[in-house]
């Protein structure tokens, strides 16, 4: 992801708050919108968790050599990685489209 990227370079963690760059990734929430009908390959899943986890890494504090594993990195900093959200908002989407009646379908 070219934005998480961007917005290291833009945001650099020595001259921007810790709070402020973890508030300026949970926007980047927004960027799911309409995610739930996504198809998510694995190179896709890989590439995203790595982009993210390169900018949440920075944000802690920490170099790819730090021996930290993005779960410890993301419980410390206490947020949801964007492809756990993804993940969620599918399964609410494919719980919703199970409850609704047979006669709405289109076709």
């Amino acid at each position: 992801m070219k934005i998480t990227g961007i917005l290291n370079n833009v945001f650099r963690p020595k001259k921007t708050l810790k709070t402020t760059r973890i508030k300026l990734y949970n926007t980047l929430a927004v960027l799911l919108c309409g995610s739930e009908t996504w198809t998510v390959k694995a190179s896709d899943a890989r590439r995203i968790t790595a982009a993210e986890m390169k900018y949440m890494r920075r944000t802690a504090g920490y170099t790819w050599t730090d021996h930290r594993t993005n779960s410890q990195i993301a419980k410390e900093l206490k947020t949801t990685p964007n492809l756990d959200k993804l993940m969620e908002y599918k399964r609410s989407w494919t719980q919703h489209v199970n409850r609704m009646p047979r006669n709405n379908y289109p076709g």
